[in-house]
């Protein structure tokens, strides 16, 4: 191998590495609430969207101050829609909630379209934050550390938030036998609505680095990396924080493979190439990587 495959290759891994960090908050965000509620919050990628706005807006203030108010919009809209939402229906049949998810979801975009309209809005990211800087010879854009970085940072932060702390150990047992948590003295409203936060926190997260790197929000911009997030979640094992995550590494350094080998008449079927590695995987394990019985996993 050449010295300029081995740069191309680094730049390759590098590039598939921040997609997939970015992937696997996404992904951590659907996992959570599917561990502890059991259903899959299809409005997530509308949390994203808030993200996006609120960027819009503020982005030309303070920077800490920029992220700081998305992140912390997001976490109150998401706890605003288990509130609203879901925690009327969060005792009917399942199918119930999977349907209140697509209501809430189609109610937000619509909302987005009515105010903001339906046109892409550009916004003004800080100058420099799109830059590269080279590490052994390989260029690495600011975003992409960002991205792994973060994912890394707050995995392990979760991990320990969930193994060490009274609510994350609730919660665990929530998604154990949510019945008999709260017959033992489980708070259900406080541990349901600290998941959501926590799901909020990472789409938040999430909104701030996918506008940094694309520079413009829609109402539907949450609905791709949203998707993939679903996909990662499934791949990795829907109670698996840590599956989430491998799923989401797993999507991103697929995706920047095919981009970076398929031959030029194909790259058109990139996704098809995906999905039918994704549908390969699920008929080999069809309870994901890291599936199996019982509540959330970290």
């Amino acid at each position: 191998m050449t010295l300029a495959d081995t740069t191309l290759f680094l730049q390759d891994l590098i590039n598939a590495l921040s997609l997939g960090g970015l992937y696997a908050l996404v992904a951590l965000g659907v996992a959570l609430i599917f561990g502890v509620m059991g259903f899959i919050n299809f409005a997530h990628g509308e949390l994203i969207m808030v993200g996006g706005y609120v960027l819009l807006y503020v982005v030309s203030q303070n920077h800490a101050v920029a992220i700081l108010a998305t992140v912390g919009a997001v976490v109150v809209a998401a706890l605003l829609m288990e509130r609203v939402a879901f925690r009327p229906v969060r005792n009917a049949d399942p199918t119930t909630l999977l349907i209140t998810s697509f209501a809430v979801s189609y109610l937000i975009q619509n909302i987005a379209f009515l105010t903001v309209g339906s046109v892409g809005k550009f916004v003004a990211i800080p100058a420099g934050v799109s830059d590269s800087v080279s590490i052994g010879g390989v260029d690495v854009t600011k975003i992409a550390i960002a991205q792994f970085s973060v994912t890394i940072v707050l995995l392990v932060l979760l991990w320990l938030f969930m193994k060490n702390t009274l609510i994350g150990v609730q919660m665990r047992a929530a998604a154990e036998d949510f019945g008999m948590a709260r017959f033992l003295g489980v708070p259900g409203n406080r541990v349901i609505a600290y998941a959501f936060g926590l799901s909020g926190l990472l789409a938040g997260v999430v909104s701030v680095l996918y506008i940094a790197q694309t520079t413009a929000v829609t109402p539907t911009v949450g609905l791709a990396p949203a998707l993939v997030g679903f996909v990662a979640t499934v791949i990795g094992g829907m109670r698996s924080l840590v599956g989430a995550v491998i799923g989401g590494f797993f999507l991103g350094i697929l995706s920047v493979a095919l981009d970076s080998y398929l031959p030029g008449n194909l790259e058109l079927y990139r996704d098809a190439f995906i999905y039918g590695a994704v549908i390969a995987l699920l008929i080999l394990r069809p309870q994901g990587l890291f599936g199996g019985r019982g509540g959330v996993r970290v």
